[in-house]
Parts: structure tokens; sequence; C-alpha cells
């Protein structure tokens, strides 16, 4: 379990243009939430899955957020790993769980037990091998199918971005973003081996979950005022029908 430094500014996109994801900061009410969240010393936990073809650099992009490394020695990884890193959003003690799968086909049974629940699906590609970029719909459309979550948050992440000259890694950055418009994902592009934008996906992702979390609240909260004032105009309309029948019965 690892903890990293506070968080006081809602984390911006890669790209606003490529993001279904509009939020650039809380909204008056959600501040007065999180102010009482913080105060009340709530945490949240939030699972996040991260998928992607064998090699692509998943376990790496995980080991350089929670850990601040970049190992050369890649290991591809057998099931699934298991990652806890801890938060503070804006005084808000936040639990990321982050499951990185096995990219390998004969892992695939094992690794798509582990993705219901989660709360955001992060799909990753190498920048290096446009064909697993072309592979991201398939795993996108795998996860969501086993995932349980309506709220579910989807990110397209490439990786490896610092191995491309800059007039190949414009060109896949484009078609990537492009790709993310179609998925309905927000895009990023990110290096492990630097630690390029790293840090800010999963910020951004976080703060995201709990913008959601905590508009769900409200609307649970709505719900219930509004079945509750339901419950107590049918039974006035009830009282009132009794004594309409009660009196008609008095004059018979």
């Amino acid at each position: 379990m690892h903890e990293s430094a506070d968080v006081t500014r809602f984390p911006k996109p890669y790209n606003l243009e490529c993001t279904p994801y509009k939020q650039t900061d809380f909204d008056y009410l959600m501040k007065g939430k999180i102010e009482k969240c913080a105060d009340c010393n709530v945490n949240k936990v939030f699972k996040l899955i991260i998928v992607g073809d064998v090699s692509v650099g998943k376990t790496c992009i995980v080991n350089r957020f929670c850990h601040q490394l970049f190992d050369n020695n890649y290991k591809a990884t057998i099931g699934v790993d298991f990652e806890v890193q801890l938060l503070s959003l804006f005084g808000v003690s936040v639990t990321l769980q982050i499951w990185d799968t096995a990219g390998q086909e004969k892992f695939k049974c094992i690794a798509q037990s582990y993705y219901r629940g989660a709360h955001a699906i992060i799909v990753v590609f190498d920048f290096s091998c446009i064909s697993t970029l072309f592979h991201c719909e398939l795993w996108l459309k795998e996860a969501l199918n086993t995932n349980t979550n309506d709220d579910v948050l989807l990110f397209l992440v490439g990786n490896k971005a610092d191995l491309l000259s800059p007039a190949a890694y414009t060109n896949t950055n484009e078609i990537g973003m492009k790709s993310a418009q179609d998925l309905s994902a927000e895009y990023w592009a990110v290096s492990a081996k630097s630690g390029l934008n790293v840090n800010e996906l999963f910020l951004r992702v976080a703060a995201l979950l709990l913008d959601v979390n905590l508009n769900n609240e409200t609307d649970s909260i709505k719900d219930r005022i509004h079945i509750g004032s339901n419950l107590t105009l049918a039974k006035k309309k009830k009282r009132k029908s009794k004594k309409i029948i009660s009196s008609c019965a008095c004059n018979a």
C-alpha cells in the first residue's frame, strides 16, 4: 500500500477535445460535499482495471505511478497483479485498487473474473506497435461485457511515447485520439520509462471517480426524498378519501 502527496487542484485531461468527461473542477455543491467528507474522515474506494495486449507496458505504468520506478527487465503478468494506492484529494481519503491484468490469451479467462465492479477501465496500447491500438476496441468490449458498473469511466492510453520520432509520434497520437473518440473514452499519451503524464493520468481518473461518486450519492438522496414525498402524499390522499367516504355515509 502506497501513499502520495495531497491533490488540491482538479487534474486536467490530456486534451479537452479528446474526452467525454469535460469536468475541470468540482461544482459548488460538490465542493460542499467534499468538505463534509474531509471533516468526517470518509474513505472512498475505487477499483481500476488495466487491460491491453501483452508487452504494451501495463505493469510498467502501474509501477511508475505506485513506486516511481521503471524496470527494463520486463516479465509478463501471469493472471492478475494488484496494487493499492492511497491519495488525498482535496482532503478526502481515496483508495485506488489497481488491477493489472495479463495480456496473454491463455490468461484471459483468469483476468476477466476480476473485471466485475470496476469503476474505471484503462485500455493501454504501445505507441511503437500500432496493431496494439487496433486491438483496444476488443479489449474494451470484453471488459464492459463482464463489468456490472453502469457508471464505469473509460480511458485509452498510449504508452512508450518516448520511443517514436516526433513525426511518428504525431501521426500515431492523432490515430489514438480518433480511436478514443470512437470508443467514447478519454485519451492519454504517456511514457512509463520517463514518467511522462503517468501521475497526471491516475490523478485525473481518481478525481473524476470522486466526482461521479459524490453526484451519485446526491442523486440517491434526492430519490429517497422523492419516494418519501410520494408516500406521504399517497397517505394524505388515502386519509382524505376515507374522510369523504365517511362523510357520505353519515349524510346517507
